[in-house]
């Protein structure tokens, strides 16, 4: 089987790096297409993976307009020559058309639900594979729910075991308490009209934890002056580590607060976009979730003085654990197999949780 997979974030690398590691090992030839946004090519290159780059991503709206009909010709060309079997992506409306075009099935996962993208990838496909939420924001006959969560393809425990090296690496002693902050550069489509924390804000938040605590700074985009003293640097594969170890995360970006749930690291998350997956997370205790900063710099404050926090936080992601599948094993299952696999999750969705 050839099986081409757009990437559009670098979460959407390690979303499918194992699945891609595993096919691979069973026969199936793996190619990626990329835009050169933030440092996708570099995890690309890293874990060894053919890959094909479409050049930089549009920031304003004229330029995504004109990106959709480049993407979509470039996604084109690049499957004539590869010859795909099945396309593959997180919400891709570029390898949708694409897949259209040769009539070959796009199966894409979904968990931002940025409706202008879903709009314009749902009708090219075959199968979106969605947390099964107790509402779920999309109702149609290709929908498939599935009892996890797309972090859990890489972080969980079948997949990745934290690596204490982070330590020597960040310069800190071994088990030292620190924070990772995430900020977002606000670009995205599923940003327009969100926001996080102001500068003013984010100044006061690390002068004041900067008294108690290592603090460390992750960014999609260029950090101010005032800044960059904090800005983490490591490879970024090592970032899961880091958040694995770390006592708190607070930030902008959802990818980072759920992966810091499945890896059981106390997480405040503070944007006006809500999540349905962080909303959950939230509910197993996991996730502090903010619509604007009041009380933010308090609940933190009051996390860190908590006795034996990451100790109760690894019992609450024990218990999501338990309760949901490895992404992983569920997707090589469902590629390899559909579409009779679609057809068995259809008739019988509880098949699923052999995959726990």
């Amino acid at each position: 089987m050839r099986i081409q997979i757009d990437i559009g974030h670098p979460g959407h690398v390690h979303l499918f790096k194992n699945f891609a590691w595993r096919m691979q090992e069973r026969g199936h030839e793996i190619l990626f297409t990329c835009r050169d946004k933030e440092f996708e090519i570099y995890l690309l290159e890293e874990y060894g993976f053919r890959y094909k780059s479409f050049g930089k991503k549009y920031k304003k709206l004229i330029g995504k307009l004109f990106g959709l009909l480049k993407f979509d010709i470039q996604s084109i060309m690049t499957a004539f020559h590869f010859k795909p079997d099945i396309f593959m992506s997180h919400g891709s409306m570029y390898v949708a058309h694409a897949s259209f075009f040769f009539r070959k099935p796009h199966l894409s996962f979904e968990d931002t639900f940025n409706m202008e993208q879903v709009k314009l990838y749902s009708p090219f496909t075959e199968v979106i594979l969605v947390n099964d939420f107790e509402e779920p924001p999309l109702k149609s006959d290709n929908i498939i729910p599935y009892n996890g969560y797309h972090e859990l393809a890489y972080l969980h425990p079948n997949w990745f075991t934290p690596n204490s090296d982070i330590f020597e690496i960040l310069k800190l002693e071994q088990s030292e308490p620190y924070i990772i902050l995430r900020f977002v550069s606000w670009d995205a489509s599923h940003d327009v009209g969100q926001g996080g924390l102001t500068l003013e804000y984010k100044e006061k938040l690390i002068n004041t934890l900067a008294k108690k605590i290592k603090i460390f700074i992750s960014s999609e985009g260029e950090l101010p002056d005032s800044l960059k003293p904090y800005q983490i640097k490591i490879p970024p594969p090592k970032m899961h580590d880091v958040l694995a170890f770390a006592t708190l995360f607070i930030g902008e970006g959802a990818t980072m607060a759920s992966e810091c749930a499945m890896l059981g690291t106390p997480s405040i998350y503070i944007n006006t976009l809500d999540p349905l997956t962080i909303k959950e997370q939230g509910d197993y205790g996991l996730i502090f979730d903010y619509r604007n900063a009041d009380g933010l710099l308090e609940k933190a404050v009051e996390l860190l003085n908590q006795k034996d926090l990451k100790e109760e936080f690894k019992i609450k992601k024990e218990k999501l654990l338990s309760e949901k599948i490895d992404i992983t094993a569920f997707t090589i299952w469902f590629t390899e197999n559909y579409p009779q696999s679609h057809n068995i999750l259809k008739e019988t969705p509880a098949y699923q949780l052999r995959f726990k």
